[in-house]
């Protein structure tokens, strides 16, 4: 069943109680939030979701164990950038003045520095906020990024207090470690491209700038270990803290150290998701060695589906999204069906699976929920709280009424219910076609029935018109309504058109 928050929540944040005291505050009681996003990584690679995947997955198998794992999870896109932005943000990144679909590493911030989002509502309320991975949200207000000057605009002037990690995917240019707002060493080198692995390369990325001593192998260790490290170090403090840990894999290039080469059946690409499961797994470690598993909330999940055609399926015995139609950057399920999972100890039963529709725009206004803090008036216009399917004393979930897909070239869907339409016809992604032209005579669109039709096989939008101009109808007025003070879920006065 999809969900739809029916009520507007006013509050004022108030750090009075947290900052500017001058006797020790103790934080004891209040939860850590630990968000991992990996990147392209499908639904069908985690062995919890998937008994059949080639690839070993025992962290986050032992980490859906001993949390809830979500069955019908959706990025709000089927590509990176604007599922970042949705998650941060709780905001469909459409509503955003948003050029490119996806940003390279030359972008400015596509962050606003005035919408709340998770780090600088947190850290109002006396969080340490740290951002450790691939950022791909834009840097500095020019077009292009100047790398030869502290950025104006990034992570810290969104709320993050610390940020460690590259610009933008690990096949765009510069190749740099961005610390806080500048380049970690100077960009004056260049580093040669790299074919990709289907075409026998050593992992695919472009030619482009770079730094001395950049490592781009190294990339994926590196950012586990200084997660690592930031999890030790905070949880020294007397200062509860949120840690977003976005990856850089297994998107390309696939770069399996020597440890994971040959652990999977599904080729580098196998390997390199077996190498993201041990980077998880020394993180929850952390987590765990420094005693703070039991006020630790963990999300884990990804970006998008795996860019994985049906010719790797075929070549490797291995359904990297689980077998729904289509890929990464697609319309169809497996540009956007991801895994989801989030451990609590003592607040979330083990062993959990919940079938409801969520997105990951509900991550911010959950990971609040669960530190007792309110969203301000305004905030995750487009997310609502998973929390009650959590913790059964919250109560009933919030509704709402549809959610709303997008795909790498920007093709709409909505799902309501059992029902999706697809405004087009055609993938809207890297699978061709990615565009159809309608026939004289025939749809124009795609609907699908998702619970007798999974597999989006049979279009049913000659069969059911009337469906389509309801769903057309209700996607054009979720899309004109007023996101920054009206929830997407409650219809508004929109076109039809």
């Amino acid at each position: 069943m999809i969900h739809i928050f029916l009520a507007t929540i006013l509050c004022t944040l108030s750090t009075e109680s947290t900052r500017g005291h001058s006797q020790k505050i103790v934080h004891d009681d209040r939860m850590n939030i630990v968000v991992i996003l990996a990147d392209d990584l499908g639904i069908g690679d985690v062995g919890a979701y998937n008994p059949d995947s080639m690839i070993p997955t025992p962290h986050l198998d032992a980490l859906a164990d001993e949390g809830v794992r979500f069955s019908d999870a959706h990025s709000p896109s089927s590509v990176c950038t604007p599922t970042r932005y949705g998650i941060l943000t709780g905001r469909y990144a459409w509503r955003t003045d948003l050029k490119r679909w996806v940003l390279d590493g030359s972008s400015p911030l596509l962050l606003e520095s005035d919408r709340p989002n998770i780090a600088n509502v947190l850290a109002g309320a006396g969080y340490h906020t740290s951002g450790i991975g691939k950022w791909h949200l834009g840097l500095g207000s020019e077009q292009p990024t100047d790398y030869e000057k502290p950025f104006d605009s990034g992570p810290l002037s969104i709320g993050f207090d610390h940020f460690e990690g590259i610009p933008a995917s690990l096949d765009m240019e510069p190749y740099v470690w961005i610390i806080d707002d500048r380049p970690e060493n100077p960009v004056n080198r260049t580093m040669p491209g790299s074919r990709h692995r289907r075409q026998g390369g050593g992992g695919f990325w472009r030619a482009g700038r770079t730094t001395e001593g950049f490592d781009i192998g190294d990339v994926l260790p590196r950012i586990g270990r200084t997660a690592c490290q930031v999890i030790k170090e905070r949880a020294r403090k007397d200062q509860p803290f949120f840690l977003y840990i976005p990856l850089s894999a297994p998107h390309t290039p696939w770069l399996p150290d020597q440890e994971h080469t040959g652990r999977s059946r599904a080729g580098h690409y196998g390997d390199f998701v077996a190498m993201v499961d041990t980077v998880v797994g020394d993180v929850i470690d952390c987590i765990s060695e420094s005693g703070i598993d039991d006020r630790t909330m963990i999300v884990f999940t990804s970006d998008n589906g795996a860019h994985w055609p049906e010719a790797d399926i075929v070549r490797h015995g291995h359904a990297a999204n689980l077998g729904w139609r289509g890929q990464k950057a697609d319309i169809h399920e497996g540009g956007h069906r991801v895994p989801f999972i989030i451990q609590w100890p003592g607040t979330v039963e083990p062993g959990g699976v919940s079938d409801e529709t969520i997105c990951l725009t509900d991550v911010f206004p959950t990971v609040l929920d669960g530190a007792g803090i309110e969203l301000p008036s305004g905030a995750a216009p487009d997310g609502i709280s998973l929390m009650p399917l959590l913790d059964p004393d919250r109560g009933p979930i919030s509704k709402r009424v549809a959610l709303i897909h997008h795909s790498g070239d920007g093709m709409f869907a909505i799902r309501c219910g059992r029902w999706k339409m697809i405004e087009s016809l055609g993938s809207g992604g890297f699978t061709r076609p990615a565009r159809v032209d309608p026939p004289e005579e025939g749809p124009s669109c795609q609907l699908y029935d998702l619970e007798s039709d999974p597999s989006e096989t049979m279009n049913l939008a000659s069969d059911h018109p009337e469906k389509v101009v309801e769903l057309r109808a209700l996607l054009n007025s979720i899309r004109n309504t007023d996101a920054d003070g009206v929830r997407s879920g409650v219809p508004g006065e929109g076109s039809e058109n």
